[in-house]
């Protein structure tokens, strides 16, 4: 019974990495897959998997191609005019359309540093980014040199906080942007020390937390826990 405790929990440690994978992936088909795979359905009477896909890839693609040369660029400009005359509708375009030209910008990364900032309050400090200089209302009106600092949430990091923190109070880290997602994705449980070079902490010491009775052999967890009995 032990040994089925044991062989029970290996498995699930070394089975939940890839079914997560595939369960990411699968999300992203389908939602793909149901843009254009409901038209096609309609069209042809019945659904196909996989075709509403294959036709949002090509729609894509085609859109890309046609905006590389000056005709494209025409049609979009005037593609963009057109919505911006929608009521509504234009806040939406424009406000996802500037989010897009902040991330795949030329000149600087969104995300530029991983800085440490005293938030929630004195004493405290949480991991966020620097997302570049404030509006120089903000500077202007707090007198200080502002700096945009985003502040994501845990385990979710596409949430958070935006901050105009003083310059001089921002603490920079030589930690990666990677490495701090990372860090705050996993709730502080995966962070830049300990990795291998495949960015894991790798099976083998991962797998030497199970005893061979089956339980889980945490140490620091069993001290805390006899301390405070």
């Amino acid at each position: 019974m032990r040994h089925l405790r044991r062989f029970f929990l290996t498995g699930i440690i070394v089975t939940m990495p890839a079914a997560a994978t595939i369960y990411a992936l699968w999300l992203v088909f389908s939602f793909l897959d149901q843009l254009a795979g409901q038209a096609v359905g309609l069209f042809l009477g019945r659904r196909v998997p996989g075709l509403g896909l294959a036709l949002t890839l090509a729609v894509v693609l085609i859109a890309g191609f046609l905006a590389t040369n000056f005709i494209g660029r025409f049609f979009l400009n005037l593609w963009d005019e057109v919505m911006y005359r929608i009521p509504l509708v234009n806040s939406i375009y424009r406000t996802v359309k500037q989010l897009v030209e902040a991330i795949w910008r030329d000149d600087k990364k969104a995300f530029q540093h991983v800085v440490m900032v005293e938030y929630p309050r004195r004493g405290i400090y949480s991991l966020g980014f620097l997302t570049g200089p404030a509006p120089a209302e903000a500077s202007m009106r707090a007198a200080s040199d502002l700096v945009n600092v985003f502040v994501p949430t845990t385990p979710n990091p596409t949430s958070g906080f935006l901050l105009l923190v003083p310059r001089e109070e921002v603490i920079p880290l030589e930690m990666p942007v990677e490495d701090g997602l990372k860090l705050i994705i996993s709730a502080g449980v995966v962070g830049p020390a300990g990795r291998t070079a495949s960015g894991g902490a790798g099976w083998g010491r991962l797998l030497q937390g199970l005893t061979a009775n089956g339980t889980i052999n945490n140490p620091g967890w069993r001290r805390s826990r006899n301390t405070a009995e």
